[in-house]
């Protein structure tokens, strides 16, 4: 089912699970609606970065710094295996979650997944003063969010269940009552976690 530019697109069809799992790009909201979204759906949530750091006893980038970006996905995909078999979550994933194909089958196995979807250019004007994400380095931020959404696009599209379009800068209450719109037509909450991912 389609829906006009700036509302909601679905995806596949009803996806009952007890989880709800945001993706996205960086930028795009996802901690913010997460925090919005927890309580209205009494769900406990959960930042995947914040837990990577508090594992970790850094900030994401000093590990980015320190480790390297393969030890950042390796500790994000321990995080997601983790806190993804919980019963009942709200999970807030990092924009290079979907890079890993066994992230995907995760997420998409163990949660309904809802990805926001917001203009690279939007995302450039909210992140111009933000020097906290290392994969966002350099001179041309805007271009460097093109490129991260040209590659990761097909792999949101691969895991999502259904997408949020925030084309504007859209106050938190606006866009949480589109969020819960969609949600209450379309995900089946209360069905049991089984399975592994194939």
């Amino acid at each position: 089912m389609l829906a006009a530019r700036g509302q909601w697109v679905l995806i596949g069809g009803m996806n009952p699970s007890l989880n709800l799992f945001l993706i996205g790009p960086t930028g795009a909201g996802k901690t913010t609606l997460g925090a919005w979204l927890a309580p209205r759906l009494s769900l406990p949530c959960v930042d995947l970065d914040r837990v990577i750091e508090a594992q970790a006893g850094q900030p994401v980038r000093e590990i980015f710094a320190h480790e390297g970006e393969a030890s950042f996905r390796a500790r994000e995909s321990a995080a997601l295996l983790e806190h993804s078999t919980h019963a009942g979550v709200l999970l807030v994933c990092g924009g290079g979650i979907v890079t890993h194909a066994d992230n995907r089958a995760w997420l998409r196995q163990r949660g309904f997944v809802l990805w926001l979807r917001v203009s690279a250019p939007t995302r450039a004007r909210r992140l111009a003063d933000d020097a906290t994400r290392p994969l966002l380095a350099g001179d041309d931020l805007l271009a460097r969010l093109q490129q991260l959404d040209a590659a990761r696009a097909i792999w949101y599209r691969e895991c999502a269940d259904a997408v949020l379009d925030e084309t504007t800068d859209e106050n938190i209450d606006a866009l949480g009552a589109r969020a819960l719109a969609l949600l209450h037509v379309h995900w089946r909450r209360g069905a049991a976690i089984t399975g592994a991912p194939a």
